[in-house]
């Protein structure tokens, strides 16, 4: 579509009316990294930062879906709107999400309050799409209370969730891993709340245990500060869910002293700072097509130059 295709004002105010359609021809549009896109965040802009973001992360068969589908469930008891951003692999034919059937979320389809959408990684590393980001903000603008955020799921490179969500979420389960695993993932720094689903299977008691070990050696005694909880769940039965949701509401609280806020602030600084890589590097390929780049390399392989001064050259010509 180019540019004149696309009414970004009748797009984004019938978004804003609840159109599921309009919604997911906001978010095709940043998949897409449409020309239209910078004029589609601008009009966002004043009507974002007020959902509340929950990052759900955790390796393969862990029960992320279905424990998504059971938020979602609870989240809408309480009368709210919902959208759910579910990142999955990328086809290695199509590109497109391998998962896009949401076969786990059936149960909430027809529900007008509640928007799922599957996205690819696209082969991006770190659990998540490089377009999360502005998608997070459409479902955000379109007026959702709460928005999940259900990562890829590919162990050790997706602690990335972290730098997105208000609340980190993280799944673990019996027999997939002690606590050393977890602390060589990574996710021990990176979860506010940590649940062992699949929790009616053996092993579930230990698997809890070694958890909050593991959390307690890197535990610190300065005060107000927030100890994740380890809570055991059956997603599928949903067993644990108003514990869930309360631990949630936990976090929530202790954030409203000022580190809500500055989880943002860092998360808008680090979409800011991808947006102008991305559009480094799409000068430096530019460069590249002029020979530039492609000499500097050349001189760097010679001896000619060491990599740093032939950075700063390119990053003079830019």
């Amino acid at each position: 579509m180019s540019r004149r295709e696309v009414d970004v004002p009748s797009l984004v105010e019938q978004a804003r009316a609840g159109s599921p359609r309009a919604v997911a021809r906001l978010i095709t549009l940043v998949e897409n990294d449409h020309p239209a896109l910078r004029e589609v965040m601008a009009a966002l802009a004043p009507h974002s930062g007020h959902a509340y973001v929950v990052g759900l992360t955790g390796s393969p068969g862990v029960g992320k879906s279905t424990s998504t589908s059971m938020l979602v469930s609870g989240l809408r008891g309480r009368g709210l709107r919902v959208g759910v951003l579910a990142v999955d692999p990328s086809s290695p034919f199509s590109g497109g999400a391998l998962l896009g059937d949401r076969i786990r979320m059936t149960d909430h389809v027809l529900d007008p309050e509640v928007y799922i959408r599957s996205m690819a990684s696209r082969g991006h590393l770190g659990g998540l799409s490089w377009s999360t980001p502005q998608a997070l903000r459409v479902l955000d603008a379109a007026g959702c209370d709460v928005v999940l955020v259900e990562t890829v799921g590919v162990g050790q490179s997706e602690v990335e969730i972290a730098g997105l969500a208000d609340t980190t979420l993280v799944l673990l389960a019996p027999g997939m891993g002690d606590g050393v695993q977890a602390a060589k993932a990574g996710i021990l720094e990176v979860g506010d709340v940590f649940v062992v689903n699949k929790a009616d299977r053996d092993g579930a008691d230990s698997t809890v245990r070694e958890i909050r070990h593991m959390i307690s050696l890197g535990d610190r005694t300065e005060p107000g500060l927030w100890r994740p909880p380890v809570l055991k769940t059956v997603a599928d039965r949903h067993e644990g869910l108003d514990e869930l949701l309360e631990a949630l509401d936990k976090h929530r609280e202790w954030m409203a002293d000022g580190e809500l806020h500055r989880r943002r602030v860092r998360r808008a600084g680090a979409e800011i700072e991808a947006i102008a890589v991305a559009q480094l590097r799409e000068r430096m390929g530019v460069l590249g097509h002029g020979k530039d780049l492609e000499t500097a390399a050349e001189q760097v392989v010679a001896g000619d130059t060491d990599p740093y001064a032939a950075a700063d050259e390119v990053v003079s010509a830019l």
